[in-house]
């Protein structure tokens, strides 16, 4: 693997085979290890290869999909981006967003149909691929999964904070773009009035699941999913976990609906594997991943393969 972009992985995610560059008509994983504008707890870097480990010991079949990984045609993970390691959150952030433009510069991601599934790493770092694919489609649906809005301008002397994630994002909005936001339970009173001034904050899963529903086949959608999503009684391993979250059967009943849509890309962030000693958040999320690997392969007019 180039140095220069990319870090070897401690393992391929299995079963995806190694590749050097993205893959058209594919699915693509690749891992960002970084959290330096993390600001409670951090260790979201280990989180790519801690989802790697785990994921050779959990079956590939999903009995939720009926589907299994090794049924898929070929998918592939490129490693880890590069990130920077000098200590400065913002320098080491830019190292990271320069390695994936090198990496996806000259890619169109539309025409190649160019599917990147992301393991991070903090959210701040979804940013990278957020925006390419806000700029291949014109049409983008963005789902984001979070317990947090993530809508500040900033947040603790980071322009691209993870707490400023979606914010950074809309700024590249054009008008056939759409937010919807779907676990949201903290944030400032500004966040809050924001999303219901714009009506992007759903607050119930079947209303949530009726808006996913709704979409029209052939609209490109991406998934953002931070792992608070989930209450963290059945994921402690996060940095900023929040009480009130959602269940793994919850997040089943999105990715079906997931499944018959045109999912472009997505996104997992936010594991921090040395919280939970007992691993348990570690397969939690491999399985999550194995789930989106799946649907990014489904029914919908997104298909590859």
């Amino acid at each position: 693997m180039d140095k220069l972009l990319r870090e070897k992985a401690e393992s391929p995610y299995y079963p995806a085979l190694p590749a050097l560059s993205p893959q058209s008509r594919s699915v693509n994983i690749i891992g960002v290890g970084f959290d330096g504008t993390a600001c409670f707890r951090k260790g979201a870097g280990a989180g790519p290869d801690a989802i790697r480990r785990v994921s050779e010991d959990i079956e590939t079949y999903s009995p939720y999909l009926d589907m299994d990984l090794a049924e898929l045609p070929p998918f592939f993970d490129l490693g880890n981006l590069r990130v920077g390691v000098s200590g400065d959150g913002n320098e080491d952030w830019t190292v990271a967003r320069q390695s994936f433009a090198a990496l996806t510069d000259f890619l169109d991601f539309q025409a190649e149909s160019i599917k990147f599934l992301a393991l991070g790493g903090e959210h701040s770092a979804s940013y990278f691929f957020i925006n390419k694919y806000l700029l291949a489609y014109p049409h983008l649906v963005l789902l984001h999964l979070d317990a947090h809005a993530d809508l500040r301008d900033g947040y603790q002397g980071y322009h691209f904070s993870h707490a400023s994630v979606i914010r950074r994002c809309l700024d590249h909005f054009g008008p056939g773009h759409q937010l919807a936001q779907f676990g949201i339970r903290s944030g400032t009173r500004e966040e809050f009035a924001w999303m219901k001034e714009h009506k992007t904050l759903y607050c119930s899963l079947a209303e949530f699941s009726c808006f996913v529903e709704a979409l029209p086949a052939d609209r490109p959608v991406y998934l953002t999913l931070d792992l608070d999503f989930f209450d963290p009684a059945f994921l402690p391993g996060t940095g900023t976990p929040e009480p009130g979250g959602e269940d793994f059967l919850s997040f089943i009943k999105i990715v079906k609906l997931l499944k018959t849509k045109k999912l472009v890309g997505a996104d997992v962030v936010e594991l921090a594997p040395a919280i939970d000693p007992t691993g348990n958040s570690d397969v939690f999320a491999a399985k999550v991943v194995r789930e989106l690997i799946l649907a990014l392969h489904g029914e919908g007019t997104g298909h590859v393969g």
